[in-house]
């Protein structure tokens, strides 16, 4: 029978004195914590399955509020997430959820977060975010590509263009609050086929800025599940660990 595994991790990094991601998948959350091991979840192929990270924004108030507030209004909703309007409903539903929180209690004010995440259907995958959140497809190379897999980014990231030698930056164009007054978003939300074999790795950039795509893939390549997803964040702490990290692999298996 076909079934999700979904294999997850969260962690304040080095540097942060506490952490501002939060997680869901399928109705768990997990908002503002740590866990230095991966937790392991198994879905059956069916039902819309949300899986999604949140990365609160750096050097405004609260971020871990507005990143807790987003996950959780998901994964109240994950289950009518049956197709890209939905998806895009629920993300301007959230938008709206953290400016009326912030407009509410002065000391969250400009708050905000961004989110990026995968819904599994029972025939495609909708891939969505807003900011600089990730997700990427880690799909089986054919035999003539000498086997082993390839790491593709999935979604699009609300960035500025880099500098001559800058390979990431902490400037995003657009997120869920974020601003003294309300300001509308333009969600990315897209659908693929849903293939068996093949993995996605939902992150907040605590992941992508200090380890290199090519770091990624190799890890990916000889990795599974919560193995691969404890190594990913240990390859980010070798790093110097800088941000929060936060990262979610969802499995499609047959």
């Amino acid at each position: 029978m076909p079934r999700i595994t979904v294999s997850a991790l969260s962690h304040p990094g080095l540097v942060r004195d506490h952490n501002e991601d939060s997680l869901v998948v399928g109705p768990w959350t997990l908002c503002g914590t740590m866990t230095e091991k991966a937790q392991t979840l198994e879905f059956p192929l069916g039902s819309p399955l949300v899986v999604a990270v949140a990365d609160g924004i750096g050097g405004q108030p609260a971020g871990e509020v507005a990143s807790g507030l987003v996950v959780r209004l998901l994964a109240s909703l994950g289950p009518t997430l049956d197709s890209e309007q939905a998806v895009r409903d629920a993300l301007h539903a959230c938008n709206h959820a953290v400016y009326a929180a912030a407009d509410r209690d002065r000391e969250l004010a400009t708050m905000g977060t961004t989110v990026a995440g995968v819904v599994v259907l029972a025939k495609e995958l909708l891939v969505f975010n807003v900011g600089d959140s990730r997700v990427l497809d880690v799909r089986p190379n054919g035999p003539g590509e000498g086997g082993g897999t390839s790491l593709h980014q999935v979604s699009v990231d609300d960035s500025p263009p880099l500098a001559p030698g800058r390979r990431t930056t902490s400037v995003i164009t657009q997120a869920l609050g974020g601003a003294p007054r309300f300001s509308r978003i333009a969600p990315h939300v897209s659908t693929a086929p849903l293939t068996t074999g093949e993995r996605y790795l939902v992150c907040t950039d605590g992941l992508t800025d200090p380890v290199p795509g090519d770091r990624l893939d190799d890890l990916l390549r000889t990795h599974d599940d919560g193995r691969a997803v404890f190594e990913l964040w240990k390859s980010a702490i070798e790093a110097g660990g800088p941000d929060n990290i936060t990262l979610a692999l969802v499995d499609l298996l047959q």
